[in-house]
């Protein structure tokens, strides 16, 4: 596969104002995407864009609607909504393309831009590559004559629209009412619609980071930052707490205690109430290669399987559509429920786990230790060039820990995408050997 010179692992993404994150980048992706997402026949084209919280959406989105009505793709306005709600809408609207603005859990300084095609799910690879080709050509190529120019719409129901759509994914005979549950909704995409959600579910709402002003998206709050829901829980006594990041495709939960649980936990709830309900498919749950052992382990126990994949929801996804499987995740919190959804949706996913909450009557505290972790340690390295992961003393090195932990145990080393860092992980029974293997292959990249 050819380097991509705009596109990253999700998206495009970048700090805004500054290369890739411009708004002339952004008018060349709303030319670029039109042109190839404008189908053959007569009829009008669509494209609908939403987008989280940030002060520089506002440059972005007016960019990417020049782009695209300037080569005669209609485009529809959502405004501040989730990632997976404009996968669903750009479905449900039968639309040709779908577009998130969004950074997810970074800062507001970042901003970035996801691309949906018109099935709700994210583009392959070689989808992003047609789009950066085009997108390298002269702006005067391919323009719409002047009558045939696209025209913009907003949608002021959107979020109430994706409110129905999440409420309808909880079980009819149940209802929240009698929990107080928290929702932190990160300054972000969802800081109105899911606090409405739960209330119209029937419970008590306390809601936080729901008053954004577009630049404390994620900040101090939500799902990166999860100490601020777990003391609110703990102050007024709530029944659970739910943070999802900037753009509500992730979640993580705390117990009312204010103890925090996971994405592997939940998949683990979620996966083990599907299995005994008999709605979960092709036996068992994809994962990455960070979900720790422990969960592979109770799962087996459970006569299920857990697959695994690189790190990325995308691949996750890709994982689950060829598979079948309906229940996939990453420790992260990107909890991704292919009945409802064909992206990360932390709204969902949470109200899946309410429902286990209420149809067994245990607390979440009793659901949120589903295995025992196992060891887990993971070691950033930083490396000044070159390609340490293939000299001779890194590979004896992993070899050598892969040795010593004897099948009792699992190491993943992997460059970053992103930075000039190697990513070491090692887990195992025993926490000594585990800290041994991670310094070991630490010394040994180091030494590279």
């Amino acid at each position: 596969m050819s380097k991509r010179a705009y596109f990253g692992t999700d998206g495009i993404r970048g700090q805004a104002n500054k290369h890739p994150m411009t708004a002339e980048v952004a008018l060349r992706v709303g030319l670029a995407a039109g042109k190839l997402f404008r189908s053959q026949d007569d009829r009008r084209h669509l494209v609908v864009i939403g987008k989280d919280t940030r002060l520089s959406g506002y440059m972005i989105e007016p960019a990417l609607v020049a782009g695209f009505t300037s080569v005669g793709m209609d485009v529809r306005l959502f405004g501040p909504l989730p990632t997976p709600a404009v996968a669903m809408m750009t479905r449900s609207m039968r639309a040709d393309l779908g577009v998130m603005i969004s950074a997810s859990h970074n800062n507001f300084a970042d901003n970035g831009i996801k691309l949906f095609g018109p099935d709700g799910y994210k583009l392959s690879d070689e989808q992003e590559l047609k789009i950066e080709a085009l997108m390298d050509e002269g702006l005067q190529e391919g323009l719409a004559p002047p009558r045939g120019l696209g025209r913009v719409k907003r949608i002021d129901d959107a979020q109430a629209r994706y409110v129905e759509i999440v409420k309808a994914t909880f079980p009819r005979h149940l209802s929240l009412a009698g929990l107080r549950i928290v929702i932190d909704c990160a300054n972000g995409a969802a800081y109105k619609v899911a606090p409405t959600a739960l209330y119209e579910l029937g419970a008590e709402v306390i809601a936080l980071g729901d008053t954004p002003d577009g630049t404390n998206i994620n900040e101090e709050c939500g799902s990166t930052h999860p100490e601020a829901m777990a003391k609110l829980v703990r102050e007024y006594r709530a029944d659970i707490g739910i943070a999802l990041d900037g753009d509500a495709d992730r979640l993580v939960i705390c117990d009312e205690k204010g103890l925090i649980v996971d994405g592997d936990q939940i998949m683990a709830i979620i996966a083990g109430a599907y299995a005994r309900a008999g709605k979960l498919k092709a036996g068992g749950v994809v994962a990455t290669v960070m979900s720790n052992l422990g969960l592979e382990r109770s799962l087996r126990d459970l006569g299920l399987t857990l697959e695994r994949t690189a790190v990325g929801d995308r691949y996750v996804m890709a994982r689950m559509r060829e598979g079948g499987f309906n229940v996939g995740g990453e420790q992260s919190g990107h909890l991704i429920l292919s009945d409802f959804s064909t992206t990360g949706d932390g709204l969902i996913a949470a109200l899946q786990v309410l429902a286990v909450m209420i149809e067994t009557g245990q607390p979440m505290s009793a659901l949120a230790r589903q295995f025992e972790p196992v060891p887990q340690l993971l070691e950033n390295v930083r490396f000044a060039g070159g390609k340490p992961l293939e000299a001779k003393a890194v590979k004896e090195a992993i070899a050598d820990g892969e040795a010593a932990l004897n099948g009792n145990g699992r190491i993943v080393v992997r460059a970053s995408g992103t930075e000039p860092l190697i990513r070491i992980m090692a887990e195992g029974d025993d926490p000594a050997l585990v800290r041994k293997v991670v310094g070991d292959i630490a010394a040994a990249v180091k030494g590279g």
